[in-house]
């Protein structure tokens, strides 16, 4: 699913830079990634792409029957939001440059092999960078976030899979901003903007 940026007061243009940014909002379930994202989203006006609209049926079933999926159900997944991602970048038809200057998508991409799928949208093209926002907290309390939830597919005893699964970010992973999740979505929200913001402004700023 695709949502178009809706032009506000409260609405902010990204600094402009010369690449097009690929933002990635990752985390465990219960981390705020979708609360993030369309902070961001609503922010900047940029597209958004919620990740979980486009697993298959038979992917959300296993979820909804609590049972984690595996890496071959994930790889068509992970490979369709790349495609998606850059799709979003560069609208078919457009026979110059423009379309947006970024796009923001969930994922979870607890593994280090699930970023690499998704790092692979920058290989060919040297105008796209892409940045994970890894949403960071205790598995104790994602647990209690989930469990929460009304009517989700996700399911609590369903956080401790993710966070066996979970392999956090390393150092040599240049592409990872970190934020700190515990705080209330606000606070989260807050967080991950100022890293967005200093990630947009860095060297690649026109």
């Amino acid at each position: 699913m695709v949502t178009n940026g809706v032009s506000n007061d409260a609405a902010a243009a990204p600094p402009s830079t010369a690449y097009k940014h690929i933002w990635v909002i990752t985390g465990p379930a219960g981390c705020g990634k979708t609360s993030v994202a369309e902070y961001l989203h609503q922010t900047f006006s940029l597209p958004y792409l919620e990740g979980d609209t486009f697993h298959t049926a038979a992917n959300v079933q296993k979820m909804a029957a609590g049972q984690p999926l595996t890496d071959a159900d994930r790889w068509d997944w992970l490979i369709l939001l790349r495609e998606q991602s850059l799709a979003t970048l560069a609208p078919p038809g457009a026979s110059s440059p423009g379309g947006p200057s970024g796009v923001i998508v969930t994922c979870s991409a607890l593994k280090r092999k699930y970023r690499d799928v998704i790092r692979i949208a920058a290989y060919h093209d040297p105008s796209i960078r892409v940045h994970f926002v890894f949403l960071s907290a205790s598995e104790t309390l994602l647990m209690d976030r989930v469990r929460a939830r009304k009517n989700h597919y996700m399911k609590d005893y369903m956080v401790h899979s993710q966070f066996e699964s979970l392999e956090t970010p390393m150092a040599d992973e240049g592409d990872v901003l970190s934020v700190d999740a515990s705080g209330t979505s606000g606070e989260v929200q807050r967080l991950a903007l100022k890293v967005v913001e200093g990630e947009m402004r860095g060297g690649d700023r026109l």
